[in-house]
C-alpha cells in the first residue's frame, strides 16, 4: 500500500470511563474511526481506491458512486482532497440536509428513482456511457477493503505490537470486518478473536456466515422469511440477501449482501470470528451511553460495536478472561440530538416492559442481555 495516502491516522485510546477494573474487567480501547473528514472508517477504503484510479488515468477520471451514507460522503472528501470530479446519485426519497452536506464537499448531486436500486442503475449507466467515469464501490473491493486494514497496522503501533485479545467492529456490507481480518494478517494477528456485531432487521452478514458453517458448529441455518439464497459470484460462497430492512441502523448497516471477502477470510484464519445479532434498543441504549461517557456523537451502526463494552457480564460470556479488548468506533454523519431523544424514548418504553433482558443470537445460539446493567 502507497504511504502518501489521504487519511491520517486516528487515536487509540484507553477509555477510563468503560475500563471497569474494579470488577476485574479488560481494558477498553476504542480505536476513533470517527475523526476522519468525513466523519468514518470509509475515508480509508474509498479514499484508496480512488487514490488508485488517479494514479492510474490521472486527473480527468469522474467517479460515480450510488450511496445516500457514509460511502458516499467519504467519495466527496476523497475527490475534494484529489480536486477531482465526484457525482453522487440518491433515491428521492433522501431529505434536503443530506443533499447539503454532499454539496459543501463540491461533489455533483443527480437524484432519481424511488429507492437505491434505481439510484444505483442511474449511476451505472452514466459510467457506461462516459469513457472517463468509474464507478466507487461501497464495500465489496478489494482496494476498499486493502485501504481498511491500514487501521489495523496503526493499533499494532500504537499497542508496541502487543496483542489484543480481542478486536470488535460492527458489521454491514463487511468491508471493514474484511480490513480488519486482512490487517490482522498482515501484522501477524491472525489469531487475535475478532467479535462482528449487527442488529436484527439488518444482519445479513451473520445469516450469510451460518449458510457456510458446518451444523455441528452453527446448530440452524435457516433463512429467515425476509432473506433468500445467493451465491458470491467472486468466491462462489453461500450469501444471505436481504429482502427487507427492519432496524433503525439500516441506514449503514443496510447492505443486502455481504462481500464474500470477508467470509471467506473468517473461514481460512486461525482466530475465531464471533458473530453477534443485537436488537436495536440495546444499540439505542449504547449510542445514549457512548454520548454520556466520551462525548461523541456516533451513529446507531457505530454504537451497535461498541454495546458490549456497557454490559461486563456480556463482554466475559463474549471474550472470557480477556485483559484488553479494541473496540472499533467507526462514526458516521447520519445522526443528530432530535435521533438521539427518538432513541431514548424507545429505551425507555423497552425499559418498561416486564422482561428483565434483551434476546441475542451469538453463532447460532440464543444469549440474553440484562437492560439494566
Amino acid at each position: 500500500m502507497s504511504t502518501d495516502h489521504l487519511w491520517q491516522e486516528t487515536p487509540l485510546i484507553l477509555s477510563h470511563r468503560l475500563t471497569r477494573q474494579d470488577l476485574g474487567g479488560p481494558s477498553i480501547y476504542l480505536k476513533l474511526e470517527n475523526l476522519h473528514p468525513c466523519y468514518s472508517f470509509k475515508y480509508r477504503g474509498i479514499s484508496h481506491f480512488m487514490q488508485h484510479h488517479v494514479r492510474e488515468r490521472g486527473q480527468s477520471v469522474q467517479f460515480i458512486i450510488a450511496s445516500g451514507g457514509n460511502a458516499g460522503l467519504a467519495a466527496a472528501c476523497a475527490a475534494k482532497a484529489l480536486q477531482v470530479k465526484c457525482t453522487i446519485y440518491l433515491p428521492e426519497w433522501v431529505n434536503e440536509s443530506l443533499l447539503s452536506v454532499f454539496a459543501e464537499e463540491g461533489a455533483q448531486v443527480v437524484v432519481g428513482g424511488k429507492i437505491y436500486a434505481d439510484a444505483l442503475q442511474a449511476a451505472q449507466q452514466a459510467v457506461d456511457s462516459n469513457a472517463d467515469a468509474v464507478m466507487v464501490p461501497a464495500y465489496d473491493d478489494k482496494l476498499v477493503i486493502e485501504g481498511h486494514s491500514s487501521m489495523v497496522k496503526e493499533i499494532f503501533s500504537q499497542l508496541d505490537g502487543k496483542k489484543p485479545d480481542a478486536i470488535v467492529c460492527s458489521v454491514g456490507g463487511a468491508g471493514l470486518l474484511g480490513g480488519v481480518l486482512s490487517g490482522c494478517e498482515q501484522v501477524g494477528w491472525d489469531d487475535v478473536p475478532v467479535l462482528a456485531i449487527e442488529t436484527f432487521g439488518s444482519n445479513c452478514f451473520y445469516h450469510s456466515v451460518a449458510l457456510n458453517t458446518s451444523r455441528d458448529s452453527w446448530p440452524s441455518a435457516e433463512l429467515p422469511p425476509d432473506f433468500e439464497l445467493a451465491t458470491d459470484a467472486k468466491t462462489g460462497l453461500k450469501l444471505a440477501r436481504q429482502l427487507r430492512f427492519s432496524s433503525a441502523a439500516s441506514g449503514s448497516l443496510g447492505a443486502s449482501v455481504p462481500t464474500g471477502i470477508a467470509i471467506e477470510r473468517a473461514q481460512k484464519r486461525k482466530g475465531k470470528v464471533t458473530c453477534l445479532s443485537i436488537p436495536d434498543a440495546f444499540a439505542m441504549q449504547s449510542l445514549s451511553r457512548f454520548a454520556d461517557k466520551h462525548k461523541m456523537l456516533v451513529e446507531m451502526s457505530c454504537a451497535t460495536a461498541v454495546a458490549p463494552a456497557f454490559k461486563p457480564s456480556l463482554l466475559e460470556e463474549l471474550v472470557p478472561g480477556a485483559k484488553s479488548i479494541v473496540f472499533i468506533v467507526c462514526g458516521g454523519f447520519k445522526i443528530s440530538l432530535d435521533e438521539i431523544a427518538g432513541y431514548n424514548t424507545v429505551v425507555e418504553k423497552e425499559m418498561q416492559v416486564d422482561v428483565s433482558h434483551w434476546e441475542a443470537l451469538c453463532d447460532g445460539r440464543a444469549i440474553r442481555i440484562s437492560k439494566s446493567e
